[in-house]
């Protein structure tokens, strides 16, 4: 087995945030090869988030966002277990991700938007960003409700 050393572990606990210990069982459990062991990262933060959903969520914010032509308006409500979550940066950029995809993609719903491809990156569902940002956090995240509003319409 290939030794692995700090600063591979200081790498992939700066891109993917996750703790040092969970970054040296990924880089074991991977062989050292840094994609795997994200993807393998990624995979456990997901997999705990289904342990987490049962939670209840009373923290939160609303995030809102408005295109620059001023024609389209997105509001989301995203809720999390505690208000230290919720003032977060990672959990605040989540909310702005979502609202984004809200304008963008215009879900009717919310179990419509869960199952959408991520803007950003097509390989990634919402629900799946969602369910590892929750990993990242260690609390439950649910979207409870999206708005969204265009001039016309």
């Amino acid at each position: 087995m290939k030794k692995i050393e700090l600063k591979q572990i200081k790498e992939l606990r700066e891109k993917t945030k996750a703790g040092v210990m969970d970054c040296r069982q990924a880089l074991e459990e991977c062989g050292g090869e840094f994609q795997k062991a994200c993807e393998w990262l990624r995979k456990k933060g997901i997999a705990s988030a289904d342990k987490r959903a049962s939670r209840e969520t009373q923290a939160g914010v609303v995030e809102a966002y408005v295109h620059p032509d001023s024609r389209i308006a997105s509001v989301v409500e995203l809720a999390c277990e505690t208000d230290f979550v919720a003032r977060n940066d990672e959990f605040k950029k989540l909310a702005h991700e979502l609202a984004l995809q809200v304008a963008a993609m215009s879900p009717e719903n919310v179990e419509e938007l869960l199952k959408q491809p991520w803007i950003r990156d097509e390989k990634i569902s919402i629900g799946d960003l969602i369910k590892e940002t929750s990993g990242k956090l260690g609390e439950n995240i649910v979207v409870k409700r999206i708005f969204r509003c265009e001039l016309g319409k």
